[in-house]
C-alpha cells in the first residue's frame, strides 16, 4: 500500500527593499576627510622650516604673485614691482612730475620723451642744436644731463626691473679719426649715462645691456642731421623674462614707411626665394619614372621563376 502523497505547499512572499538611507552619510564623510586633511597640513607646517612658513604665508597674503620676493607681504621692504601697463603709466607720471618740480629741468621737458612700449617704459633724452645733455662730439654729460639722470636714478633704483641703455648720433661725423667714429661716440654716451646712474644708486646688476647704434636708427629719417637724432634712451624692461628686440627707428615723417618698403624690397631682391617651378617639375617626373623601374623588376623576377624560360 503506497504512502499518501504529501501536498506541496508553496509560500509566496512579496519581496521588498529596506528603506532608502539617503546621502547624508556622504556629506558627513566628506567633512571628516576635509578635517583630517586640514589637520595633517597644520601638523606639516608646524614642523617645517621658517623659509617654508614664510613662503606659504606670502602666497596667502599675495595670491596673485605681485610681491617682489616669495614669502613677502605687500607691505614689505617698500620695493615696488612694475609689471603692467598701469604700473608703467604711474611711473611715467611720477617721473614727469619730478621733472616739472625742478625749474632747471622744466624748461627741458620738450627734450625728454617718455613713452610706454611693448618692451617697457622708454625715456629718451633728445639733444638740440646747442647740445643740452652732451657737449658736441663728446661723451661728457652737461650739468643738466647729470641733474636729470640723478632724478631718474632716484626712481629707477627702487625697481626690480632691468634697464637697457642705448646711444644714438645723427649723420654728422664728429671725428675724422677712423679709430673713433660715431659708433664709439654713441656707445660712450650710453656708457657714461650708465656710470652716472649707478653712482646715484642704480644696482650694478640692474643695467643688463649698453648699446651704441651710431646713425643707423635715425629718429627723423628725412633729415639725418637733425639734432634730435642725437639721443640717449633708457628702457625700463617689463619683467616677463623676454629680451627686447632692437628698437625700430621712430620717424616723425611720412617718408619712413616708404623707406622701410624699399629696404624690404631690396632684401628680397638680394635673397631671392628658390623657384617653385623646378621643384614641381621634378616632382611631376618622379611618378612617371617609378612605373618603369617597377616593370623592369617584374620582368627580371619572371625570368628566374621556375617553369619560366628566360
Amino acid at each position: 500500500m503506497t504512502a499518501k502523497t504529501q501536498p506541496i505547499i508553496v509560500i509566496k512572499r512579496n519581496g521588498g527593499h529596506a528603506g532608502h538611507h539617503g546621502g547624508a552619510w556622504k556629506v558627513a564623510y566628506a567633512d571628516f576627510v576635509t578635517a583630517m586633511m586640514s589637520l595633517f597640513i597644520v601638523l606639516w607646517l608646524m614642523g617645517s622650516s621658517d623659509k617654508v612658513k614664510k613662503a606659504v604665508a606670502g602666497y596667502f597674503n599675495d595670491p596673485k604673485g605681485t610681491a617682489n620676493l616669495l614669502g613677502t607681504t605687500m607691505s614689505g621692504d617698500g620695493v615696488a614691482t612694475i609689471e603692467t601697463n598701469g604700473d608703467m603709466r604711474k611711473l611715467k607720471e611720477k617721473i614727469e612730475q619730478g621733472i616739472q618740480a625742478k625749474k632747471d629741468l622744466e624748461k627741458l621737458s620738450k627734450q625728454i620723451e617718455i613713452t610706454i612700449t611693448a618692451e617697457g617704459l622708454r625715456m629718451e633724452l633728445l639733444e638740440d642744436k646747442n647740445g643740452t645733455f652732451y657737449q658736441s662730439g663728446s661723451a661728457k654729460l652737461s650739468s643738466s644731463g647729470q641733474e636729470l639722470l640723478a632724478l631718474l636714478a632716484a626712481e629707477l633704483k627702487t625697481l626690480p626691473n632691468e634697464l637697457l641703455i642705448e646711444g644714438y648720433t645723427d649723420a654728422t661725423q664728429y671725428s675724422s679719426d677712423a679709430s673713433y667714429s660715431n659708433w664709439e661716440l654713441s656707445a660712450d654716451r650710453a656708457n657714461s649715462a650708465r656710470r652716472l646712474l649707478q653712482q646715484d644708486g642704480v644696482r650694478a646688476d640692474q643695467v643688463t645691456q649698453v648699446r651704441g647704434y651710431a646713425d643707423q636708427l635715425l629718429r627723423i629719417k628725412n633729415n639725418p642731421y637733425d639734432p634730435s637724432n642725437r639721443r640717449v634712451s633708457i628702457l625700463v624692461k617689463n619683467i616677463d623674462g623676454k629680451a627686447p628686440s632692437p628698437p625700430a627707428a621712430r620717424a616723425s615723417n611720412a617718408s619712413a614707411p616708404a623707406a622701410s618698403t624699399a629696404s624690404n624690397s631690396a632684401t628680397r631682391t638680394q635673397n631671392p626665394p628658390p623657384a617653385p617651378a623646378a621643384t614641381s617639375s621634378a616632382q611631376s617626373k618622379s611618378p612617371a619614372a617609378a612605373p618603369a623601374n617597377r616593370s623592369g623588376l617584374m620582368d627580371r623576377l619572371k625570368s628566374v621563376m621556375p617553369g619560366k624560360k628566360s
